[in-house]
């Protein structure tokens, strides 16, 4: 590794022989079966990987511990309920490698800094509690007791409660979640930040204002009635390959699909479904009807362009646009909006989105013929300090059509990790409501904290401040994932004590406090044995359902714990003599979920319901046009300014994104097959035009330079490819490009990092 990147927590430089191949033109189909029984076979073996897939989101099996799109409410493919990145979540989990203390005692610290992120994760499951010891700098085996000892010590001696952090991974199950906001509530704080300030807070914010629950309102069976759906912000077929079947299913009833996005994805063009042999060899199923390549952060103008159109067609024929009833009884703030909207200049809207007129015109003519609308999203509109806005002029669209509360239609925030929805409505917020903390106080006879906590970004800050000194990490790759790297990482090493819970080893874990633990949990597929026999876990998908997951394989190590295990034992010891009986929660979970349900509306006969395989829906307001649950009563149209681009000569926006072979910042391979980049990571795709401005050829070598309030941020070495992305516009990896997303660029109102937006020059690295 270049030494100026030591202990920066930025991956290392290493090259590894870059190939080009024309972008592919559709998703799934052979490719998929055969890269998924690649890693299957070399990761796992064939004879457990196929008990594994097997079992795999199945009726009484265990949840992928991928994406968290629903599986159907009913009828599962027997042997293939999972898609591609899946098979690769479950080789990764339950990898025949092992990283047990002999591994460590081979590797110094500083030696793993010099791996990619790929070889740590390579390196295998993680089989004892791990201390880091500064006189050899190498992490060796210590005692669970030894280890929940060093930290209720820690932490019973910090002056403030305040002065510890607990993150928390989408990956957790419920159980679990609800254990470890209890326990951080009950040790005095509220400082619970999690993945989610970094995806999808914004649409939480956004929804809240305008709809009155921050969750989607669409159920898997409404792309089977939509009329149209718009795809915005979003690459399915690689982040969320089995929604390609829900659009298959639209498309075949007649539906038509709008996807706008920056890059032309193969997921946005045709799907070849693996369930259906025929496809295997045919066309498959088109997709988009109508692709609208928007340039990075044009979509609120975009939105706004279509919207000025549809209102010009309402003022001509009243009644054929508008869902007026929908409008009058529903809804609050409708004048202020329209007033708002007919003072746009359409001109510039237009040029602001960055799309050809002729598309934006056509776009509105699909929209207002259609009634029942879904708009699904993701990141592409979350990481925008504009975010809140992007999606609510989604809500004003949706709104004016009538299309929520309605088979067919409404809001579809695709979310990422598996149980990040579930780890919210279990109470993981550093923003926790007042009614919740009441139950907790009910149930468990406490004070919980009400002074708000600290998000992920806050977090951040207060460690490299000096006012946060513990930090406790329930799964994830901290470093890996945030903004900033450099600035977190000397926030990190700020700590006095670093703890990460985890399955397999990653960067997070090599950028420590003074004192550092990693300490090895159970995967979904492996069967937890408590007490009173065998347990499973429970979560909640992005539709809101909560089904159990329960897994059938021998733990990879006999010296792991479970996550609730883990959390009970570590609250038992931090708490003597409690009033709460830990432990007896640690031997059965079924009394986690009476607690649960004592505690979270929504959940009334827990163990009960969730008997059902398929598991049960929670109440959702929105899916039912109830909007009473807002401040006005009603579902909010609100009003946005588009703030005109401003960009110096030579400065591009830059957003980061994932390969094919990654989830989250797990990375499987070296290929990025649907967009025909193999073998490689450190690239940066840009426009043609825009490299000939720069006097750059592809595959020149060149360093990237970010641009905020007079700071200047730079990673070095990638390597430039040609590519179909808006003029003025690029994209790289992360977490190679994560230390040029500043601290200090986040979302109005959520806070959440501007990771796709970031302002960028380009230079032909000088070889010193």
């Amino acid at each position: 590794m270049n030494k100026t990147l030591k202990n920066t927590g930025q991956p290392p430089i290493k090259f590894t022989g870059i190939s080009l191949s024309a972008p592919k033109l559709y998703a799934a189909g052979i490719p998929a079966i055969l890269s998924s029984l690649k890693f299957i076979q070399k990761e796992v073996g064939v004879a457990k990987g196929f008990k594994l897939l097997k079992s795999m989101n199945q009726l009484g099996g265990f949840d992928c511990p991928g994406c968290a799109w629903p599986d159907p409410d009913d009828k599962r493919a027997l042997l293939s309920e999972y898609c591609e990145n899946g098979a690769k979540a479950i080789s990764e989990e339950y990898a025949k490698l092992k990283a047990t203390p002999a591994f460590f005692l081979k590797h110094t610290v500083a030696d793993l800094l010099d791996w990619s992120d790929m070889e740590l994760g390579k390196s295998g499951r993680l089989t004892h509690p791990m201390s880091w010891n500064p006189e050899n700098d190498k992490y060796e085996k210590v005692s669970w007791d030894t280890a929940f000892e060093l930290i209720a010590s820690n932490l019973n001696s910090l002056a403030d409660p305040n002065q510890a952090i607990f993150y928390t991974s989408g990956r957790t199950s419920n159980e679990a979640a609800f254990l470890y906001q209890l326990f951080v509530r009950k040790l005095g704080t509220n400082n619970l930040p999690d993945c989610s300030n970094m995806c999808h807070e914004s649409s939480g914010a956004a929804l809240s204002e305008t709809l009155g629950i921050g969750k989607g309102s669409v159920t898997l069976e409404d792309f089977d009635h939509a009329e149209l759906v718009m795809v915005i912000g979003q690459n399915p077929g690689t982040n969320h390959p089995r929604m390609l079947s829900a659009l298959r299913n639209t498309k075949e009833a007649g539906g038509k699909i709008i996807c706008i996005n920056p890059l032309p994805e193969a997921g946005l063009i045709s799907f070849k479904d693996p369930q259906r042999p025929l496809d295997w060899v045919g066309r498959g199923t088109d997709l988009a009807d109508l692709f609208i390549p928007v340039r990075i952060n044009g979509d609120l103008a975009l939105i706004k362009a279509i919207l000025f159109l549809i209102n010009e067609k309402e003022k001509k024929k009243k009644g054929a646009q508008f869902d007026w009833e929908f409008i009058a009884s529903k809804t609050s703030g409708f004048e202020l909006f329209i007033n708002d909207l007919e003072k746009q200049d359409f001109n510039f809207l237009v040029n602001q989105s960055g799309v050809d007129e002729q598309l934006i015109i056509e776009a509105a003519e699909l929209v207002a013929a259609k009634k029942k609308i879904i708009i699904c999203w993701a990141m592409g509109l979350t990481q925008h300090k504009n975010a809140v806005s992007n999606i609510q002029e989604l809500v004003n669209l949706l709104l004016l059509k009538g299309s929520i509360g309605k088979k067919g239609a409404g809001t579809c925030p695709v979310r990422g990790h598996s149980n990040v929805q579930g780890d919210r409505t279990m109470g993981i917020w550093e923003k926790p409501p007042l009614s919740f903390l009441n139950k907790l106080k009910e149930v468990f006879n406490f004070n919980p904290p009400k002074e708000h906590g600290f998000d992920v970004v806050e977090a951040i800050k207060a460690m490299h401040n000096k006012k946060a000194k513990v930090f406790i990490a329930l799964g994830g790759n901290f470093i890996s994932a945030t903004p900033d790297t450099v600035f977190t990482s000397a926030a990190m090493k700020n700590c006095d004590l670093t703890v990460h819970v985890s399955t397999k080893l990653n960067r997070s874990h090599l950028i420590h406090g003074k004192k550092a633990l990693i300490l090895p949990v159970l995967g979904r597929s492996e069967l937890d044995v408590q007490q009173s026999g065998e347990q499973f876990v429970t979560v909640e998908n992005s539709m809101g359902i909560v089904h159990s997951s329960k897994g059938m394989l021998p733990p990879s190590s006999e010296n792991i714990l479970s996550e609730p295990a883990l959390i009970c034992r570590l609250a038992a010891k931090t708490f003597e003599n409690d009033t709460i009986d830990w432990l007896a929660l640690k031997d059965d979970y079924s009394l986690i979920r009476n607690k649960i349900e004592a505690v979270v509306p929504g959940f009334e006969s827990f163990n009960k319901r969730v008997e059902n395989p398929a598991g049960f829906y929670l109440p959702n307001n929105a899916r039912i046009g109830d909007f009473s649950t807002t401040k006005t009563g009603k579902a909010n149209f609100t009003s946005h300014t588009v703030e005109p681009l401003k960009l110096k000569p030579k400065q591009l926006l830059m957003m980061t994104i994932r390969t094919h072979d990654q989830y989250n910042t797990t990375i499987y391979g070296l290929n990025d097959r649907y967009r025909g980049i193999y073998n490689e990571r450190r690239v940066i795709l840009m426009h043609p035009d825009d490299m000939v401005e720069n006097f750059l050829h592809n595959l020149d070598l060149v360093d990237i330079n970010s641009h905020f309030n007079n700071e200047l941020r730079t990673v070095e070495k990638f390597l430039v490819v040609q590519y179909p992305i808006p003029k003025g516009c690029s994209a790289t990896y992360f977490p190679e490009a994560n230390a040029l997303v500043p601290i200090g660029s986040v979302a109005d109102k959520s806070n959440t990092p501007t990771s796709k937006y970031i302002v960028i020059t380009v230079e032909k690295h000088q070889q010193s």
